[in-house]
């Protein structure tokens, strides 16, 4: 059964109080997690950590969980950034409600998607799953930007990542949409690629915004 929000809420907590910040437990009073809140007994029924002298300590299986915890807030973090451009206060609002959406498998997408990133927006690392490991010993890269295509390579369009709606709506217009496919026909002096039966030329600034998936 999923955890409720304030319980993984307090196993992030708990995660950077220990793992991060060189603790040995988490003081909810000092943490804002009042030691009365139902969601720690949620924990502890689980075995996830234990309450002692009002302090919480991890349990085996507790630490595991706290790391993907944290691994999915922050993957939700840089899902705000890089692919939504919310950044600041509201970036991060949004990857707190998001966080709690991404169940086992969901994750492994959105980090394929995102290129295994390493940290969060805030320079915090993100602790690596079995897709990152697969990646790195398959030298898979991913979803990379069409500026790192070679001339003949093809894909599948991942998503658009720019702030300007006159370039997205250009790029829309030339067919650059989630889930067709994509080739680059030329890399220089510009940017020449295929999508469907028609050919296009931009330059490397707007090629770079075009995220594709090998």
């Amino acid at each position: 059964m999923k955890l409720s929000e304030k319980a993984e809420e307090i196993l992030e907590a708990l995660w950077i109080a220990v793992e991060e910040e060189g603790g040995r437990f988490l003081d909810p009073e000092k943490m804002g997690f009042p030691a009365d809140d139902p969601a720690y007994r949620e924990l502890t029924d689980r075995a996830l950590v234990e309450l002692r002298q009002g302090m919480v300590y991890f349990r085996p299986e507790g630490r595991e969980e706290g790391k993907m915890t944290i691994r999915r807030h922050r993957l939700a973090e840089r899902l705000m950034m890089d692919v939504f451009n919310l950044r600041g206060d509201a970036g991060d609002d949004k990857a707190c409600q998001f966080e709690h959406l991404l169940n086992e498998g969901v994750d492994v997408k959105i980090c394929t998607m995102l290129n295994h990133p390493a940290t969060c927006p805030h320079g915090k690392p993100i602790p690596p799953g079995d897709c990152c490991t697969d990646a790195r010993a398959q030298g898979d890269l991913g979803v990379v930007a069409l500026t790192e295509f070679k001339s003949g390579q093809e894909g599948e369009i991942a998503y658009i990542q720019t702030e300007d709606s006159k370039k997205m709506q250009k790029l829309m217009a030339m067919g650059v949409l989630p889930g067709n496919r994509i080739v680059l026909v030329q890399a220089f002096p510009s940017y020449i690629f295929r999508v469907g039966f028609s050919e296009f030329a931009i330059d490397s600034n707007l090629a770079k915004e075009i995220f594709v998936r090998k």
